[in-house]
């Protein structure tokens, strides 16, 4: 499709003004970055994958009935969206410890943890997304009780869901993370999924091996990160199971 007004461009997307009012076009790089962009690559058919993934989590999350700002996928690497005011914080959902977690607290990797434990972090990249509580989020005005009521039952919803869609495919979900979007309806606001879901998101463990199947595999030079969405890919139906690892994509619908 023709390129339109580009609204913002981050580490992994560039936002495209959408097609109507009120829709972005999304566009999903193959650029990977770690340690708040110290490390940086370009991974081709990495955008592809998360696309494809995105697709697939967020259709899943609509249909059993939680809101997110997915409308449709576009190609290959792009995406329509529902435009939406993000909160400005990232909403980690932990089920084992795992990454910073580890760190901080001094848990062995691993470590399965007593219950869904939820974390959010302040997006702001100059300050590393620093790690916040409810009572930074409610000083500074960047949510409401009732909006971290509401912000907390969804991550755990979607907790819920993309645990049980990994387990069946034989991935442990470490841990993963989102962001949430306000939309309104006339005098009505609702909050709703936004960004992404991929394995650039979430910490996924093969349950029989270990192997990790996300973007610690970069992070950490585990190898190809490409084969490692793919599989995610493959195990989830996204693609077919005798697919290679997507590398220059061809961008066809």
């Amino acid at each position: 499709m023709a390129r339109r007004k580009k609204i913002y461009e981050g580490k992994a997307k560039i936002l495209y003004e959408g097609p109507e009012p009120g829709t972005i076009v999304q566009y999903f790089k193959d650029d990977a970055t770690a340690f708040n962009a110290q490390k940086k690559d370009v991974i081709e058919g990495k955008g592809v994958l998360n696309n494809r993934l995105s697709e697939f989590f967020m259709t899943g999350l609509n249909q059993i009935g939680l809101p997110t700002h997915f409308i449709k996928r576009l190609n290959m690497r792009e995406q329509l969206v529902r435009q939406c005011e993000i909160i400005p914080l990232e909403v980690i959902v932990r089920n084992y410890a795992a990454g910073s977690m580890a760190k901080r607290l001094g848990l062995e990797e691993g470590m399965q943890l007593p219950r869904p434990i939820v974390e959010y972090c302040y997006k702001d990249d100059k300050l590393g997304d620093p790690l916040v509580t409810e009572e930074h989020i409610a000083a500074f005005g960047w949510a409401s009780q009732q909006d971290m009521d509401d912000i907390l039952s969804l991550a755990l919803r979607v907790n819920d869901f993309l645990s049980g869609v990994m387990m069946a495919v034989g991935i442990r979900l470490v841990d993963f993370k989102i962001e949430i979007g306000r939309v309104y309806d006339g005098d009505f606001m609702r909050l709703i999924v936004a960004d992404e879901i991929s394995p650039d998101s979430c910490r996924l463990w093969d349950i029989e091996t270990g192997q990790k199947l996300d973007k610690d595999v970069f992070r950490r030079d585990l190898g190809s990160l490409t084969d490692a969405y793919t599989e995610v890919a493959r195990r989830l139906g996204v693609l077919p199971k005798s697919s290679t690892p997507i590398t220059k994509p061809t961008l066809i619908n």
